[in-house]
Order: structure tokens, then C-alpha cells, then sequence
């Protein structure tokens, strides 16, 4: 098995002739011998690398999950690093301004809660937005791409996702996945793929006899890596999932389970290709730091009959029932699974095999009308088709949600299935809306009455859809968390915005979100939430004020440094402590 970033080196440079590149990658961004796509690029006369950027974890994969990653200058290069986890996901204009075409080299592992794919999701955006080319290095699905298990994701259980809805295991590649969204989200960029030459979709990567270089500091063996997407399901419970010990992802248990009639309970379940042993551990670090834990360490028999969703929900269910007053399942679990109605269905002990049929009609949808359509490895699913480039067509904005009254201009882009650009010609475009929420003129959608709906644009063969929300603002909650190293506040909102306004002030920062109204959990007359533990904010006021929504944030210091990282329908600040 060769990976993408060979078989670019060797077949597909001229894809960046007189170009200026940027390459998003991390530590997992090497070649079959372990030489680093970094240093093979930068040193390659036919390559004009100009900038790196990284996911969570940093370019060298060295910082710990969900840790703040700062962008810097590379030592060795010299090059900008631009960070792309922490205030900033989606690359700003500056970032892109001596790059034209971008290339994606990082080892996914084929979960839709691993972060690295909705990097590249927000580098599309981007991509869209500022007219990039995005060339993804593909690598192997290492739990191979025939399985697709777990509820697609609903836009109700939505965190870092953004728009790139998934089930829990998708069974396809990075490059796959960048061809879907280039279309089914109408983005409307040059996508190209250096596919991974001889990977097919029933091989695992122990069988790509390629070496394991750990994805990330939780997931260091190719063990961790297939059961991840099965065992990450613990999380957000009082379950621990073994992190902080040797084998994360392996051993799971809390410090009331009885590890002997945990494993007897999961052996008797009859899960194909795992069998489980009684196990005791103790976190080093993490969840339950320094307590002895009874669990079940998970052993692999045969990784191709493994169905990973219902290894996780079977684990779960077993240890609640060992004792449902001790389990606990945080909100954040609706996030995890991506459905709203499971968790309930967990708490209120749903058999697993009802919990797993209440999604899988919806499932199969997908599945046959929109992931087999973007395959480019085989053996494809019955009826399935290689994926043929055939050119994109994109809507500008990407998002297009506004309140009643408001006018939003629109355009079009998008290159034919030769990577030439389209010369859109206007008067040749033929748009329609659904909803009846307003209509187009010269280009320009006028909102008429609250409500969803969809634009489309027709453009000889070419087609594009954009979905349009007309809806009143309402901030529905106020909530924080503490950090190792920042307070985090997340005002939920029911759509995106830009015209906020943060004010410094002080020992205060105040928003102040035009046309906003006080919803859901909140006060009507406003109110305060008072914050323990935080270095840095002790309380929060909030109140309407005329046609403006308040919130002032009361800092311990007289000036703070703060980030604004940019969530779907949210508006959250970083206040570093």
C-alpha cells in the first residue's frame, strides 16, 4: 500500500506547478519509510511550500486533547505554523494570503468524533470562501470502509462538527469524505485526491503493512485505533475509558464495577470478533487519577466482525446495570452519540438492539443515496459506482441565516471536472427558493416571512442548493466551563451571526447582540449567573435593552486576553487565565 503523499510526489506534481502551497499536517504526515511530508515538500525543488498549519495536537502531535495550540514559526523550516485548533478553526483571509492551493496530510481513524476531518471540513470552507484549491493526500480508513454504524449525526448534536454531519463510523477516507462535502454542502472548490494506490475498502491497517505512528497522545497503538470508535462511547459518563494508562480505548471500567462479573456479562453477549477479560487499573492521569478501577480490558479476535457502535452500547448498558445509582451520563453525551433521543433511551434501559434499530432506516438512506455515491476505492456496495469528477458549483455565503427584513447578496463559483474555473456569465443563471420565506432578485435573496427554506441556482448542467434560515434571534442559555489554562463561555444561539459586539472595559467585557430576545432557559428580565473556581470571571449580568442583548462578563482583572473560536450557531469566548 503506497500512501496519497507518494503517489503525489511521484504522479501528480504537476497539480502544484506555479503554485504557492500550504500543507495542513501533523506528526502522522509521513511517507512508508517514515520520512516527514513536511521536510519532503519544503525540500523539493518542483514544491513552493509557504506556510504549515495544524490541527488539534499541533503539527508535531504533541500537545494533549482539546489543549489550546498557538500558532509560531516553524525551527526547522522557518515557515509560519498556523494553528487551526483553539480560537481559530476555519483559516482566516491573512492565513491564506501567499497560498493558492492547499494539501491535507493527516492519519484520520475513521471516528465522526476524531477532529482532524472537520479540520479539513473548515479548510473547505475557507477554501470556498477565499478561491483555494484543496488536494487531500489520502491515507487508509484503518477500520477498513465497508462498516457504517451509529446514528447520523442531526444538526440538534452538533459541537465541533459544524455542517459535516456523520454517523459514528463512516467507513470512508479523508479524501472520500472532501469529495462528498464539496458537493453535498455546494462548496464549489477544485477538489482533487491522490488516493492511496492498492488500499481497498476490506483491508485494515495492519494488513497495509504500513508503520503505526500514534494519531494522537490517546491513541498510540493500531489496537487503540480500531476499538476507539466502539470504547469512546463510555465517555461522558462516570465510566472511565482508560485514559491515563497504557491502553487507552482497551480498558474500560469505574471504580464500582466488579471486573469478573463485568467480563462473564460481556462474554455471555455472544459480540462478534472482541472477546474480554476481568481487569483492574489505575489512571496515572485523567478521569479517576490514582483510584483502582475494575473493568474489562477488550481483546480483538477478528477486527472485520467487529461492529463497534454495539461493542460501546453493550459496555455501557452492562456496566449501568451493574449499578444504575452510581452511573451518571452528562449532557455532553448527546454531542458524543449525535442524536438527542438516545441518551434517554440509554438512562431509561433500552435494550441495544432497539437503541440501534431506531436509527438504522435513517442510516441506510445515507448510506445508499449520498456516502456510496463518493466512493473511489473498491469493492464498492451493491449497485455503487466509482465516484467520476464531474465539477462543483458553490453558493456564496455558506451560510445564509438572517433576521426578517434582511437582504443578503449571493454568487456563485465553481470549477469543471478538470479543475478549470467556471466564468460564470449571470444572466445565465436560473434561481428558485423553497419555503416561501422570500425570493431572489439580481442576485440578492430579500426575506419576507420567518421560516427555513432552500435556495437553488441552476447553471447549465450544474447545480446548487444552500439552505436559508429567517428567524428572530433568541439567546437560549449562558453557560461556562473551567479550563487548565482558560474560562470558557458559551452563549447558545439559534442561528449564525457576525455583527456581535465585544466592548473592554474595566475589570468587564461586555456583548452586545443586536435584535437578540432572552429565551429557553434564561430570565426574561435578565439576570446574573454567578461563576465559581475561575481566576479570572466571577459573575456574568444579562438583560435586553431595547433591541440589544447584553451579557457583561465581571473579570477578577483589570484586562483579560480573550478569543472568540467560531462555533455553528453559538457565540463562545476564551478568557485566558
Amino acid at each position: 500500500m503506497i500512501p496519497g503523499i507518494e503517489v503525489f510526489l511521484n504522479e501528480h506534481l504537476s497539480w502544484v506547478e506555479e503554485k504557492r502551497v500550504g500543507l495542513i499536517t501533523n506528526h502522522t504526515g509521513v511517507t512508508s519509510d517514515l520520512k516527514s511530508s513536511i521536510h519532503l515538500l519544503y525540500a523539493h525543488p518542483e514544491v513552493y511550500l509557504t506556510a504549515l498549519y495544524g490541527p488539534e495536537h499541533g503539527i508535531r502531535g504533541n500537545r494533549e486533547a482539546g489543549e489550546y495550540v498557538e500558532s509560531y514559526v516553524d525551527e526547522k523550516t522557518g515557515l509560519p505554523v498556523y494553528s487551526l485548533y483553539g480560537p481559530t478553526w476555519k483559516p482566516k483571509e491573512e492565513m491564506l494570503e501567499d497560498v493558492d492551493v492547499l494539501l491535507f496530510d493527516i492519519q484520520d481513524i475513521g471516528s465522526n468524533v476524531y477532529t482532524y476531518i472537520y479540520t479539513l471540513g473548515f479548510v473547505m470552507e475557507a477554501a470556498a470562501e477565499y478561491d483555494k484549491q484543496i488536494i487531500v493526500l489520502d491515507r487508509p480508513n484503518p477500520i477498513g470502509g465497508m462498516k457504517v454504524e451509529g446514528p447520523l449525526r442531526s444538526k440538534d448534536a452538533v459541537s465541533f462538527m459544524g455542517r459535516f454531519l456523520l454517523p459514528v463510523r463512516h467507513g470512508m477516507t479523508v479524501g472520500e469524505l472532501a469529495l462528498m462535502w464539496n458537493q453535498e454542502y455546494s462548496l464549489g472548490i477544485d477538489v482533487k485526491v491522490a488516493k492511496a494506490k492498492s488500499w481497498k475498502r476490506n483491508v485494515y491497517f495492519s494488513d497495509t503493512h504500513l508503520p503505526w505512528v500514534l494519531t494522537s497522545p490517546n491513541i498510540p497503538t493500531e489496537e487503540t485505533a480500531y476499538l476507539y470508535t466502539g470504547t469512546e462511547l463510555l465517555d461522558d459518563t462516570s465510566l472511565s475509558t482508560g485514559i491515563g494508562t497504557t491502553k487507552p480505548f482497551e480498558l474500560v471500567g469505574a471504580p464500582w464495577i466488579e471486573s469478573e462479573a463485568l467480563a462473564e456479562e460481556m462474554n455471555k453477549r455472544n459480540l462478534a470478533g472482541v472477546k474480554f477479560r476481568p481487569a483492574y487499573f489505575t489512571p496515572r492521569f485523567g478521569k479517576y487519577k490514582g483510584e483502582l478501577i475494575g473493568g474489562v480490558q477488550v481483546h480483538i479476535s477478528n477486527i472485520s466482525e467487529v461492529d463497534l457502535v454495539s461493542l460501546g452500547l453493550n459496555l455501557l448498558d452492562a456496566m449501568r446495570d451493574q449499578n444504575p445509582e452510581k452511573f451518571k451520563m452528562n449532557e455532553s453525551y448527546v454531542h458524543l452519540i449525535g442524536n438527542t433521543k438516545v441518551p434517554t433511551k440509554i438512562m431509561n434501559d433500552h435494550p441495544v438492539s432497539e437503541i440501534i434499530n431506531s436509527w438504522q432506516e435513517d442510516l441506510n438512506k445515507w448510506v445508499k443515496n449520498v456516502r456510496n455515491k463518493y466512493l473511489i476505492y473498491p469493492p464498492y456496495p451493491d449497485k455503487a459506482k466509482p465516484y467520476k469528477p464531474s465539477g462543483a458549483l458553490g453558493i456564496m455565503p455558506l451560510d445564509v441565516e438572517m433576521i426578517l427584513g434582511q437582504n443578503v447578496a449571493l454568487a456563485l463559483r465553481g470549477y469543471d471536472k478538470n479543475g478549470r474555473k467556471l466564468e460564470i456569465d449571470t444572466s445565465l443563471i436560473t434561481w428558485t427558493t423553497s419555503g416561501n420565506i422570500g425570493y431572489i432578485e439580481n442576485e440578492i435573496f430579500h426575506a419576507e416571512k420567518e421560516g427555513e427554506g432552500q435556495i437553488t441556482a441552476k447553471y447549465g448542467s450544474y447545480t446548487a442548493n444552500r439552505e436559508i434560515l429567517v428567524s428572530a434571534r433568541y439567546v437560549n442559555n449562558i453557560r461556562y466551563g473551567i479550563h487548565s489554562n482558560y474560562t470558557r463561555v458559551v452563549l447558545d444561539i439559534n442561528m449564525r451571526m457576525n455583527d456581535f459586539k465585544i466592548v473592554e472595559g474595566k475589570n468587564t467585557l461586555t456583548i452586545q447582540i443586536p435584535y437578540a430576545k432572552i429565551c429557553g432557559e434564561l430570565l426574561q428580565e435578565g439576570g446574573t449567573i454567578e461563576i465559581s473556581n475561575s481566576p479570572v470571571l466571577s459573575s456574568i449580568e444579562y438583560l435586553k435593552k431595547d433591541t440589544m442583548f447584553i451579557a457583561d462578563f465581571h473579570l477578577q482583572e483589570r484586562k483579560v486576553f480573550y478569543e472568540t473560536p467560531d462555533f455553528a450557531s453559538r457565540i463562545v469566548v476564551d478568557i485566558m487565565h
